[in-house]
C-alpha cells in the first residue's frame, strides 16, 4: 500500500514512517499544507494520514481543497479529538478520524480498512485533477500554472502560494496575519506591509484587466477570494 503521511510533528512522522514500513507499506511524507495537497493531487496513493494543525495550509482547508478532484481515503489524525473535531473532520470530506494519542496497530487497521472501500480505479489519473477554481479562474496544482479567462497569469512562486491559499479558502476571510503565517511562515508585525503589496500585486494580474472582481479586502478583518457577481 502507498501512503502519504502529512505530518509536521519530525518524532511523530519518523515514528510513523518508520512503522508503516516495517509493515511492508511505502510510505512518503511531508511537512508542509500546500507541499501536501500537492503530492496529494499529483500522486497515486492508496491513502493519506492527514494531521489537522498544518504550517502553511490546516488540514481542514486541504481536505476541502483535495476533495474538489480526489477521492483518495484520508484518515484524519490530530490532537483534536471532540466530538465536534471528529464531526468538522468526517463533514470537510474525512473517510476516518483518529485522536492522538493512539494505537499504532488500530491506526494501520483503519488505513487497511479505508482503502478497501475505495470503489475502484484511481481517479487521480483525469486530465482535470489537481485544479483549483473559482468563476474564470483556475490553478493547475500539478503544472504550476493559473489561468483567468483561459489566459495564463503569470505569477511568483509567492505569489502562486498565496494565491493558492486564498482558493483554497475562498468565501472565508483570511485576516493579515493568517496569511503572514501561512505565506511566509511569519509572525504578523503590523509595521510590515508585506502582506498589503503582495494582495496589491496579485490583484494586479488577476483582477485588474478583468470586469468580474474576484479578489475583495474586508474593511478592519482582510481579505476574501469570492465570486459576488457582475
Amino acid at each position: 500500500m502507498n501512503v502519504l503521511i502529512i505530518e509536521d510533528e519530525d518524532k511523530l512522522a519518523q515514528y510513523l514512517v518508520s512503522g508503516l514500513e516495517r509493515e511492508g507499506f511505502t510510505v512518503q511524507r511531508t511537512a508542509s499544507g500546500f507541499e501536501g495537497l500537492q503530492l496529494a493531487v499529483e500522486g497515486a496513493f492508496d491513502a493519506i494520514v492527514l494531521d489537522r494543525m498544518l504550517p502553511g495550509l490546516d488540514g481542514l482547508s486541504l481536505l476541502k481543497a483535495l476533495r474538489s478532484s480526489r477521492r483518495t481515503p484520508v484518515l484524519m489524525l490530530t490532537a483534536l479529538g471532540a466530538v465536534d473535531d471528529r464531526v468538522e473532520g468526517l463533514r470537510a470530506g474525512a473517510d476516518d478520524y483518529l485522536a492522538k494519542p493512539f494505537s499504532f496497530s488500530e491506526l494501520v487497521a483503519r488505513l487497511e480498512t479505508i482503502a478497501r472501500r475505495r470503489d475502484g480505479g484511481d481517479d487521480g489519473a483525469q486530465a482535470d485533477t489537481g485544479r483549483l477554481s473559482l468563476f474564470d479562474l483556475a490553478m493547475d496544482l500539478e503544472a504550476k500554472k493559473v489561468f483567468r479567462a483561459g489566459g495564463v497569469v503569470e505569477l511568483t512562486a509567492k505569489e502562486f502560494r498565496l494565491l493558492a491559499l486564498l482558493l483554497a479558502r475562498q468565501g472565508k476571510v483570511l485576516s493579515r496575519g493568517e496569511i503572514a503565517e501561512r505565506v511566509w511562515d511569519m509572525n504578523f508585525d503590523g509595521d510590515t506591509n508585506v502582506v498589503e503589496v503582495a494582495i496589491r500585486r496579485l490583484r494586479i494580474k488577476i483582477d485588474v484587466p478583468f470586469e468580474r472582481k474576484l479578489l475583495h479586502t474586508v474593511r478592519g478583518m482582510g481579505y476574501v477570494l469570492e465570486d459576488r457577481g457582475a
